[in-house]
């Protein structure tokens, strides 16, 4: 039997072995404590991510997903531009119509309360679509 997502997910973040590994871990658990019932999936699995995928956390929908560069760790929040983000937490993809993302570099402090909001208004987002 293969791995869970979620045990996938603890992997890709081991081996990362860097500051993106613990950036990635802390944003991870700052989700869970927003929403508990939060799945984990990996989607996306392609060559150009050596068929790794992507983690992507859900309920009722896509919630964001995460993904590591050289340089930064960024969260991409599927509907981010339907979500009032009055701390600004979102500094990347402000343009589309539709995502927003946050990009961490190394050394970068957030504010994890306000990122809490965001998946807490993300999963009532995917809740009240799911009604309707």
């Amino acid at each position: 039997m293969g791995k869970s997502p979620s045990d996938e997910i603890d992997d890709m973040i081991e081996d990362l072995g860097d500051w993106r590994s613990e950036t990635l871990s802390q944003l991870r658990s700052l989700i869970h404590e927003a929403d508990p019932d939060v799945v984990e999936e990996i989607k996306w699995r392609k060559p150009s991510n050596s068929m790794a995928g992507v983690p992507v956390w859900s309920h009722y929908g896509t919630i964001c997903t995460g993904e590591t560069y050289k340089n930064k760790v960024k969260l991409t929040f599927a509907h981010g531009a339907s979500l009032r983000d009055p701390a600004r937490v979102f500094n990347a993809s402000l343009g589309g119509a539709t995502r927003r993302a946050i990009d961490f570099e190394e050394n970068d402090t957030f504010d994890a309360e306000a990122f809490k909001g965001l998946v807490r208004e993300a999963v009532a987002r995917n809740e009240s679509s799911a009604r309707t």
